[in-house]
């Protein structure tokens, strides 16, 4: 599944691309995505200049002359832009067209969504927690948020409304790199281990940001190359190997139906 760090690539992408650039056409080729897409999209944003891109959460948002398209790419979605005589794929369903180029919307599995808002003020963007790269993140907001919480402390900044965009490769990322157990009760951790954690998640999101995200499956940039950030994980996928911090063996266990991978060892 994409994370903060691949939409935030695909926003950037698409940013040096389509900025200031109008949209000649939109066409849902498909509405059949996690909520019907309203076809009615077409004729809102056809003619309109898109003035910037931005991003909350995993959502992406164009933002138009009127309104905002929000973008999300579920599962297993993608969004890249093509010379416009580059034929159309399996599971494209979404385009916008442009002079020569065509920005295309691509999700396998349909858990993507694409709405149209006439402002921000929505339930979906509403109810998120803050941004991880912001002010907002400060060295002190986990731990008192985690106060009687009972929870393992994976779980706890994996929820999109306490923290937006911690996926669960850099949940594992960032614990082992604080060597924090992912199974620890949230509410019991030291103020001074959850400055550590929230330094250690701003610094993998970051890295991974400049790899261009991480690609193991479905992910690509917007030029359509993969995100490089895989060749540096230091425990997702590593089960079995040798930690790279103690020799130890990383350990998967199973945490709220998602692989956890760890450092028994140095993540005591």
């Amino acid at each position: 599944m994409p994370e903060l760090p691949e939409v935030e690539t695909t926003k950037r992408g698409l940013e040096n691309l389509l900025s200031n650039k109008q949209i000649n056409k939109a066409l849902v080729l498909n509405p059949n995505l996690r909520w019907k897409v309203d076809t009615r999209i077409e004729s809102k944003i056809q003619g309109q200049t898109i003035q910037s891109f931005s991003r909350r959460g995993k959502y992406i948002l164009i933002n138009l002359d009127k309104g905002h398209l929000m973008i999300h790419l579920g599962m297993s979605g993608k969004i890249n832009v093509v010379d416009k005589n580059v034929p159309l794929i399996k599971h494209d369903h979404f385009l916008l067209c442009f002079n020569g180029q065509v920005m295309r919307f691509n999700d396998p599995r349909r858990f993507g969504s694409i709405i149209y808002l006439e402002n921000l003020d929505h339930k979906l963007l509403n109810s998120l927690g803050v941004e991880p790269l912001e002010d907002t993140l400060d060295k002190n907001y986990l731990f008192k948020q985690s106060r009687n919480k009972l929870q393992n402390v994976k779980t706890f900044i994996m929820d999109s409304k306490v923290v937006v965009g911690v996926g669960n490769i850099y949940a594992c990322e960032s614990l082992h790199k604080a060597r924090i157990n992912p199974k620890s009760y949230a509410g019991r951790i030291s103020l001074k281990r959850y400055q550590l954690l929230t330094q250690k998640i701003k610094d993998v999101l970051n890295k991974a940001i400049e790899a261009g995200g991480t690609t193991l499956q479905d992910f690509s940039r917007v030029d359509g190359k993969p995100g490089y950030f895989s060749q540096e994980l230091s425990v997702y996928g590593r089960e079995g190997e040798n930690c790279f911090n103690c020799n130890g063996k990383i350990r998967r266990i199973t945490q709220n139906q998602r692989s956890t991978f760890y450092c028994p060892k140095c993540q005591k």
